[in-house]
């Protein structure tokens, strides 16, 4: 009896360290694709503010991507795919504290805003629309307000954004991600693991969506859904702009909403986790002439309004001066 006992131990051993090697290996291969897909699908540019890495795809009306909390310039370019036609010329920087962007001593919004504007600059872009998502609206929001010139119009998903009746805080983080930024989005393995094994979890607090919402989605929409969780990593470059957006958005104060003079369109999803619906509508309320589009669901990556936004977009642009370079 005592030896079946001894061989039966060193059997369930042998398989959970086998296991183990085998989930290790598994990470370590994910791991080295994404770190192989941002370290040949960027370009650093010098400019008067400093380093600055971004990403280019297209060709035609300049659209520059302002991406989100744990992004990068691969969540801008993916934005730009899910949401915006073909005719574009998408210019995906990467926030400060991002993948190869230095987080700089002044890393508000206003100092990004200016970091924008000096890319345009470097690229010879005088007037670009902007696309700006979820933690990236602060920015972008304000590259319209101190750079009205280069803005041809404003795009705002899911935005954090100043809200009075909230104190100011320009989100509210979905239960147990504190812990999740104090644990988890330290190191990649916790992330990669749990992208495998508590997926839905981290659907509804990462990405603040339903995960209902996905479990009925399109094939096309449930498969960008799980792109974007698995471009979180690598999280460990990426952590450092998490951090400064956390800080960012829940000390925000009320931007110069008078003096944004592009075409604005806002959207949001009353189911969003992040709370940005009430903050939309309040901001293209104090904004002259802009237009709030808000959803019932959809969350806070809009799942199941990708056909319908794109059209929306479409045809934002092409009223307001930023036509594809397709169309008629």
């Amino acid at each position: 009896m005592r030896f079946g006992r001894r061989r039966m131990s060193a059997i369930v051993i042998a398989v959970l360290l086998v296991g183990g090697a085998l989930t290790y290996a598994s990470f370590r291969r994910d791991i080295g694709r994404a770190n192989e897909r941002i370290a040949a699908g960027s370009t650093m540019l010098v400019t008067e503010c400093g380093l600055i890495e971004y990403a280019e795809r297209g060709s035609g009306t300049p659209l520059l991507v302002v991406h989100g909390a744990g992004g990068g310039f691969d969540q801008g370019l993916m934005i730009a795919e899910s949401f915006v036609t073909a005719g574009y010329r998408t210019v995906a920087p990467s926030r400060f504290g991002y993948l190869g962007t230095p987080l700089p001593t002044d890393s508000g919004a206003a100092a990004q805003a200016d970091a924008f504007a000096c890319l345009l600059d470097a690229l010879g872009l005088e007037r670009v629309a902007v696309l700006g998502v979820s933690a990236g609206a602060p920015s972008s929001l304000e590259l319209a307000i101190r750079h009205p010139d280069r803005v041809s119009a404003l795009i705002l998903l899911v935005p954090a954004a100043y809200l009075p009746e909230g104190g100011g805080a320009g989100a509210t983080p979905p239960p147990g991600l504190d812990l999740l930024f104090g644990t988890a989005l330290r190191f990649d393995f916790p992330l990669w693991l749990g992208s495998k094994v508590a997926r839905s979890w981290l659907i509804g607090t990462v990405l603040a969506t339903p995960p209902e919402l996905v479990a009925v989605a399109t094939p096309e929409e449930a498969a960008t859904v799980y792109r974007m969780l698995e471009a979180v990593l690598p999280v460990r470059l990426r952590r450092l702009g998490l951090l400064n957006d956390a800080e960012v958005t829940t000390g925000m104060q009320r931007s110069d909403l008078e003096r944004v003079q592009a075409p604005t369109l806002i959207v949001s999803t009353e189911d969003d986790r992040y709370g940005t619906y009430e903050r939309a509508r309040y901001t293209a309320g104090e904004i002259a002439g802009a237009t709030f589009i808000g959803y019932p669901t959809g969350g806070h990556l809009l799942v199941g309004r990708g056909a319908e936004l794109r059209t929306e977009l479409t045809r934002f642009l092409l009223r307001n001066g930023s036509p594809p370079a397709d169309a008629p």
